[in-house]
Order: C-alpha cells, then structure tokens, then sequence
C-alpha cells in the first residue's frame, strides 16, 4: 500500500513538473530582428507582432506562436540555380509573342512576407500561388509584346509591366506577399537556326539606321550651310541697297547743285555741261575754242598741256600772195 501511494505521488509530481515546464517554456518567446511573429488563440490568428526582444503569452496550447522571415525571398522562373549550378525548365520558359515568334524567357521576381496571418491562412501554399501568377504575368506581356522588343530594347517596359500585373494578381489573391521587384534574366531564340536568322535581320535593320542618321546628318549639314549661304546674300542684297540708296541720294544732290548753278548763269552752265559730256562720250577728243576775228581764227585748245595755234590769213580774191 506504503508503495502504490509513493508511485502515485512520483506520477503526480512528474505530471506537476511537466506542466510547471510547459507553463514557463511555453509563456515566453523571443523574435529576431530579421523575424515577425503571429500570435494564435484557439486557432484564432491575434495581431501579429514585429518589434524584436522579448514577448509574453498564454502557455500552449491556449495560445501559439507562427515566426515568418521578414527577409527579401527570390522566385527562379524558368530555372533553379543550386549549388553553382544552373537547371533550365524550357517548357516553362517556352512562350508565344505578339508577332506569332517563339521566344525563351526566364525572370527572377524578388518578393517578401508583408501580412503573416494572411501568408499562414488565406491559402495552402501562396509560394506556388505566386509561381503560378509570374507565369501568367509573364506570358501575357510577352504575348502582346513584338519579338524585337523581347529580344533588345524594351525589356525595361516588359518588365514593369510584368511587375504591375503580378502586383495587381497578388493583392487579387490576398495571400499576404508583395511584389518589390522583377527582373528578366534571358530572353532568347529557341535555335541556332532562327538566332542566325534574326542576327541578320538585326545587322540589317542596324545598317539602315545608320545609313539614315548619316544622311539626317548631311541633311542638316547642307541645310545650315544653305542657311548661311541665304543669310550673306540677304546681308550683300542689304549693302547694295544701302550703298545704291546713298548713290542716288548723292545723284539727286549733284543734279540739284547743277541746277542752282545753272539757273544762275544758264549760258555757262550750258556750255559746261556740252563740253564735260563730249569729253566723258569721247574722252580721246580734241575739244578747242575758235574764235572767228575777221581774216584770222583764233582756237584755244581746252586741255591743259596743249599749245595755242593760229590759223594763217585766208588770202583775199584778187591778191597776189604778198599782200598786194
């Protein structure tokens, strides 16, 4: 009897031990920095806790404690890279663009945990919830993207658009992640065959475009020169006029000098402008002055240099030469 009494005080006070253990084990928790944390009650999710140290609760099993990493997560699409090592899933790159071209794309989204309850609660497994809609995100932008787009400059556009639609199915879904970046890692042709193919094509179109910007460039070289050359004529047609302007302004001036002149002393005047106008008409002409002075002429030439000559007496009808 002495014996059966002491098992059951040993079992009692084993039983006592435990649930003294599990009442201080199980009434405190620590979260890390890099940690957020979900209280449950019941199975009730309660607000979730962030601030790291030390926290209190009720001891299991009334409430319970769900820790999730706050830390940045990376989804592979279309490949796994692990251990150094790359591993290509081409059936889940494999996809159609908006021009009917085959093209192979891979993508790497970075997500992170934002709601826990929600990441605990609203669905199975929101990891391949999220796998399934980059996929889906992923297909249709490409699919209404053109192949040279894919494969060379609008990458960044696919990409943000890709990033806003994978956003836009993930608050849809309300499974507690949010999207903070996607990035494409390779978009390419499914062969070599139809690599070739599109090299040319692109050598082709690059050729073009260069051709294009040389001859834009000779354009606009040939058009400043026209330009100038436009703009020194306007400027000589300027000083030709300017310089005709004073011309006939100076004519007018001279005329109505001469006129003054001439109105005072017309006879003169007359007689100068006669005789200016003979020597500028025939500037090699001999002009003299004659003056008839009975049986003699008198001539006087008018330019400078020249000596006077008399004519000899024209003999008289009758005489003999020697004055008789």
């Amino acid at each position: 009897m002495t014996s059966l009494k002491r098992i059951y005080s040993i079992v009692g006070l084993s039983v006592a031990i435990i649930l003294l253990g599990v009442l201080i084990f199980t009434t405190w928790y620590t979260v890390d920095e890099s940690e957020q944390a979900v209280i449950i009650t019941f199975g009730n999710v309660e607000e979730g806790i962030s601030q790291p140290g030390l926290h209190f609760k009720w001891p299991w099993p009334i409430q319970s404690v769900e820790k999730l990493s706050k830390e940045t997560f990376s989804l592979q699409f279309g490949y796994k890279e692990e251990n150094g090592e790359i591993k290509a899933y081409p059936k889940e790159t494999k996809m159609i663009t908006g021009d009917e071209n085959i093209v192979l794309a891979d993508m790497v989204v970075q997500w992170k945990i934002t709601d826990p309850a929600k990441y605990l609660f609203n669905a199975e497994n929101p990891e391949e919830i999220l796998h399934d809609a980059t996929s889906a995100s992923l297909r249709s932008i490409i699919g209404s993207s053109k192949i040279d787009d894919a494969l060379t400059s609008g990458k960044v556009e696919i990409e943000a658009d890709v990033q806003d639609l994978l956003s836009n199915l993930m608050k849809k879904y309300d499974v507690g992640i949010s999207i903070l970046a996607v990035k494409l890692q390779d978009v390419d042709l499914p062969n070599e065959e139809v690599r070739k193919a599109f090299t040319n094509v692109t050598d082709a179109r690059e050729t073009m475009n260069t051709k294009i910007n040389e001859a834009n460039k000779y354009k606009n070289k040939r058009t400043k020169e026209a330009e100038g050359e436009k703009d020194a004529i306007i400027s000589k047609a300027h000083g030709d006029k300017a310089a005709r302007i004073e011309t006939a302004k100076g004519d007018v001036a001279l005329f109505n000098a001469l006129y003054n002149e001439y109105k005072n002393a017309s006879e003169i005047t007359k007689q100068r402008l006669i005789l200016e106008t003979i020597d500028e008409v025939m500037p090699k002409a001999q002009i003299y002055i004659m003056k008839d002075e009975g049986n003699t002429i008198k001539y006087l030439p008018v330019r400078e240099g020249q000596k006077a000559e008399v004519t000899p007496p024209v003999p008289k009808e009758g005489s003999d030469g020697n004055g008789q």
